[in-house]
């Protein structure tokens, strides 16, 4: 007989599922709603005045007035808001800084207000409900769950409470939620990654756990270490486990990896969130893409990545867009990021609703001899070399060689293999020529004897794990990029592979 949660679960999601649907069947007239409100609110902040929003009536309007800038760009006003002034980028104070690590300008602060909190606690709540909705799978609710974040020490800075963002959304657990969920408190608390997840492992590993959530590379290794510990498949350790939520990266490079080490296939639902905002999450299983967060306090633009660093590109809303274009996603949020560049590249995939799939950072590309290769093209060759063979990986990334001691220019892939080929060379040839097919601009630099074949450097085991020790960025919500643009990444992993 189901539980009484199990039954309010039901209907709570339901009643979600409608909410959810009336503003996704309304996009365009939701989105305009959005934009006229944060407008409105802000108009009276040092930022609203500076850029005349009291004169904004339109999307051109904004266009004329505010330009598209990343952290660095609007690092004056966000000094103000640390500083402790008020009224800067939104409305009175926020609740709270999420600290993340910036590549060019050090720690960034990226202000989260009462508005903007809401929707990252909500946007996460809906998720597992509307997955409670399609499948009707209420179990998740009653059983024990993980979620492997960040610690939820938060410091004070003039005030307002500093930390991970992983972190202070574990202080917004619902109650209904506290028991069923781990780790504990004090071993959330941990620190340091190894000894967080040694204590995970021994305070999960005889819970009758449901729900697994993380980073795929970071519940990789928590995954090993409870084999390791019990010397069982996930799966037979968790007899009851049966979904998977994951974010921050692609899932697919890692999915025959997991299900072998659970033994089975589990249900899985990928998220999108970000310090900036909760943008996205995978609403239906078994179709490709996750329902853009529409009516959460966020106005979105997109700029076509190949046009981004033209002097004047253009600034498409909803109406604009369309499937499987490479955008970069600019952000207008209730937390004071205007007209924000958050990094990020996305490509829809279904217009009715709006549904997106992350294809990588707008600065995390190859584009050393103009193919412009992004990751999600690497990720997709890497899966059609794999496909319906034995060879698994745990992690990659791609850099440049563009002086080789002998020959042509040439890609080098840094992979670190669970079942390596038993021909690199030819499992190589496999990526390169997916490669070629995925972008036309790297098929044109192969055939003209411009670039020779990719090459693979296999990394020894845990070497990316080293990689991410070394620069003090091992769990969390750090991910290794996909691929970059110069070999600093490169020459670490090098290092690293004469060492180990």
């Amino acid at each position: 007989m189901p539980s009484i949660k199990a039954f309010a679960a039901k209907l709570y999601a339901a009643k979600i599922h409608n909410q959810i649907n009336t503003w996704a069947s309304n996009p365009i007239e939701t989105q305009q709603r959005i934009f006229q409100s944060l407008i409105s609110q802000a108009a009276a902040t040092q930022f609203g005045m500076d850029h005349d929003f009291k004169n904004i009536h339109t999307h051109q309007d904004f266009v004329e007035r505010v330009p598209v800038r990343d952290y660095e760009d609007l690092k004056p006003y966000v000094e103000k808001v640390v500083a402790g002034e008020e009224d800067v980028l939104w409305k009175g104070k926020p609740l709270y800084f999420a600290k993340t690590s910036g590549t060019t300008s050090g720690a960034k602060y990226i202000p989260i207000t009462k508005e903007s909190m809401t929707g990252h606690i909500e946007a996460a709540k809906n998720a597992i409900l509307l997955y409670v909705h399609q499948t009707g799978n209420t179990k998740i609710v009653t059983r024990k769950m993980i979620f492997l974040q960040g610690s939820p020490v938060l410091e004070i800075k003039n005030g307002i409470k500093l930390g991970r963002l992983s972190g202070i959304v574990a202080h917004y657990v619902p109650k209904y939620l506290q028991k069923n969920r781990l780790p504990s408190w004090e071993t959330n608390c941990i620190e340091d990654w190894e000894t967080k997840v040694n204590t995970i492992v021994q305070e999960t590993l005889n819970e009758d756990m449901s729900v697994i959530a993380g980073i795929p590379s970071w519940v990789q290794m928590y995954f090993e270490k409870l084999i390791e510990e019990k010397g069982q498949k996930i799966g037979d350790i968790f007899k009851n486990f049966n979904l998977f939520i994951f974010g921050g990266v692609n899932y697919e490079p890692y999915r025959s990896k997991f299900e072998s080490l659970i033994g089975r296939k589990v249900d899985s639902v990928e998220l999108y969130p970000a310090s900036e905002g909760f943008f996205a999450f995978q609403d239906r299983q078994n179709e490709p893409g996750m329902l853009l967060q529409l009516d959460s306090g966020m106005f979105y633009e997109f700029i076509v990545a190949d046009t981004f660093f033209d002097k004047s590109p253009q600034r498409l809303t909803l109406k604009d867009v369309k499937i499987g274009v490479n955008y970069v996603m600019i952000i207008s949020t209730n937390a004071g990021l205007w007209a924000y560049n958050i990094g990020d590249t996305i490509q829809f995939t279904s217009l009715a609703p709006f549904k997106v799939i992350v294809s990588g950072r707008i600065k995390h590309f190859i584009s050393a001899f103009g193919e412009h290769v992004i990751a999600k093209e690497v990720e997709q060759a890497l899966l059609s070399a794999l496909e319906a063979t034995e060879i698994s990986v745990s992690e990659f990334t791609v850099a440049p060689q563009i002086a080789p001691t002998n020959g042509l220019p040439y890609h080098e892939w840094f992979i670190e293999f669970e079942n390596p080929p038993s021909n690199l060379e030819r499992f190589a040839a496999q990526i390169d020529e997916a490669l070629q097919h995925q972008n036309s601009y790297y098929f044109d630099l192969i055939q003209g004897k411009v670039l020779q074949p990719l090459k693979i450097t296999a990394v020894k085991k845990n070497g990316f794990q080293n990689y991410m020790k070394t620069i003090g960025k091992l769990g969390g919500q750090n991910k290794t990029p996909r691929l970059s643009n110069d070999r600093k990444i490169a020459e670490v992993l090098t290092n690293i592979n004469k060492t180990i």
